[in-house]
């Protein structure tokens, strides 16, 4: 069994559009059936989906029986595994990998990886995950292996008790760290994109700055929330876009007076050079907190190594 608690953003929301904000990673359709199937309590009571809920409702889900929509298929994919134990796994992701199937991409992604590694988790929603990384954005995520481990996981992502941290090699030279509380919805011309928009859903993003270069910053980032494609938007908001990024960053720009070597490391790196390196939770099973971390990958470090050589200021 599940608890949630609406807060002030979702009250006044239907139900199904609440549960949907709160637990992203469920789909919708998923989350319409247990409501009418009366696994889902609002207050105690029985509730349809286009019930309105309150701050302070308590919203208790029985999820733990619920079987796997997937017809994903284990692969044989490397995985680079930094911890494991009977109830979750943490994992670093390599630039390049998607997270889940979806149009045009029906296999090879994590999820058809963890399958291999672990044939329980066919029995876990979405195969144990509970967080995405995009496919170009690297570094570590956890993984639930069993549904208990999953629902306490989820729980956890609603109320912002996990905390993760990225590093985010970013375009111009960012005078100080600040906070980005600016809501994301879909682009009106481009689905596949996010924009700032008054009537998106709550985001905010804060970042501290690491290293300055002539024309480029190292950021440290942190998430309250975790919206798609957010960090990247938020940077792009403030006109400091990721390094790389082929969606937000608009051209490559190279200001005047930078090494040839240099403005040709930035022009030719080939992803958003973004990367989770840190991630704390609460175990799911034993209650403890724990965290983890890990470097740069290789073409990030390789082009800070270059940003430090020729550009530092």
């Amino acid at each position: 069994m599940e608890s949630i608690f609406v807060t002030a953003e979702h009250a006044g929301r239907r139900l199904d559009q609440a549960l949907a904000a709160l637990l992203p990673r469920h789909s919708r359709s998923r989350l319409q059936g247990w409501i009418r199937r009366g696994r889902v309590l609002v207050n105690g009571a029985e509730a349809r989906p286009r019930s309105e809920v309150r701050a302070g409702d308590r919203i208790d889900i029985d999820a733990d029986t619920e079987p796997v929509e997937t017809d994903a298929r284990p692969e044989n994919i490397l995985l680079q595994i930094i911890h494991e134990d009977a109830a979750i796994l943490v994992l670093n992701k390599p630039a390049g990998l998607i997270v889940h199937p979806g149009a045009g991409n029906p296999g090879g992604t994590l999820l058809n990886a963890l399958l291999h590694h672990d044939g329980g988790l066919i029995s876990v929603p979405r195969a144990g995950i509970v967080q995405r990384l995009d496919k170009d954005t690297s570094g570590i995520m956890v993984v639930a292996r069993t549904p208990a481990a999953h629902t306490r996981l989820v729980a956890e992502m609603a109320r912002r008790a996990i905390r993760r941290e990225y590093l985010a090699i970013v375009n111009g030279v960012v005078t100080a760290g600040g906070t980005v509380a600016a809501a994301l919805g879909r682009h009106a011309g481009d689905r596949t994109r996010m924009t700032v928009k008054a009537a998106g859903r709550h985001a905010v993003t804060h970042y501290r700055v690491l290293e300055r270069f002539r024309a480029h910053t190292l950021l440290r980032v942190t998430l309250e929330t975790g919206r798609t494609h957010q960090i990247r938007v938020h940077l792009a908001h403030i006109h400091h876009p990721v390094v790389g990024d082929p969606v937000y960053g608009r051209r490559r720009m190279i200001p005047g007076g930078v090494a040839p070597e240099l403005g040709a490391a930035v022009l030719a790196f080939p992803r958003q050079a973004l990367h989770a390196t840190k991630l704390g939770l609460e175990h799911p099973l034993t209650g403890l907190h724990m965290d983890w971390s890990v470097p740069l990958p290789d073409d990030m470090q390789m082009l800070l190594d270059q940003l430090r050589r020729h550009s530092a200021v």
